[in-house]
């Protein structure tokens, strides 16, 4: 599998090279999500489908709004009736210069409200990476940051999160708690602007 990490915010580019910078597999790029020519694009919308804002909103622009209209009809067929944060779906576009596009919802609703105190930009990669490598068609995707737009999520914390989750999928370094502390920590070290009591 090969991997695109883009962003037009230089911040996130810069931070994506402090942690991927020497996976062979990735390229990391400035630029538009929209215009590059791979196998699928992710989408870091919401839990009911909305591509209406941000990311989604250019995405809608590009591969028409006919995909948002699929995205909810299929996400309301699903037990839940939502596309949970931490799971993705894939939706064909008709597009020769993407084919498919990956939803992993980084939040469950449009907001900003604890989103960058979160590890929604953890989950959500691991969703798409996984949602990816299952898919016969895939064999390379482009990824946006996550988390950094409507969420406020600082950008060097939703870049190691992310890296965090390419290492567990893509070089199976699974995770392995001796104990709920340990667990505790791994969660807090992904995000340290979180916390992990309520004061």
């Amino acid at each position: 599998m090969r991997y695109i990490v883009i962003d037009r915010n230089q911040e996130m580019v810069d931070s994506w090279n402090k942690y991927f910078h020497s996976e062979k597999n990735v390229t990391i790029m400035q630029g538009d999500l929209t215009e590059v020519t791979v196998d699928a694009i992710v989408s870091p919308a919401n839990s009911f489908g909305f591509m209406d804002g941000g990311v989604d909103y250019a995405i809608s622009l590009r591969l028409g709004w006919n995909l948002q209209d699929e995205l909810q009809k299929i996400i309301k067929q699903l037990p839940e009736g939502e596309l949970l944060v931490g799971k993705a779906l894939t939706i064909p576009t008709n597009d020769d210069l993407i084919p498919y596009l990956i939803s992993a919802p980084t939040m469950r609703v449009p907001m900003s409200f604890n989103i960058a105190t979160s590890v929604n930009a953890y989950l959500a990669m691991k969703a798409a990476l996984i949602e990816a490598k299952r898919h016969e068609q895939i064999n390379e995707i482009a990824i946006p940051g996550f988390c950094t737009g409507v969420g406020k999520m600082p950008r060097d914390i939703a870049a190691n999160q992310m890296y965090q989750a390419f290492l567990e999928i893509e070089h199976n370094q699974k995770m392995d708690f001796a104990t709920y502390e340990v667990a505790q920590k791994y969660h807090w070290r992904i995000n340290t602007d979180g916390a992990l009591w309520q004061k």
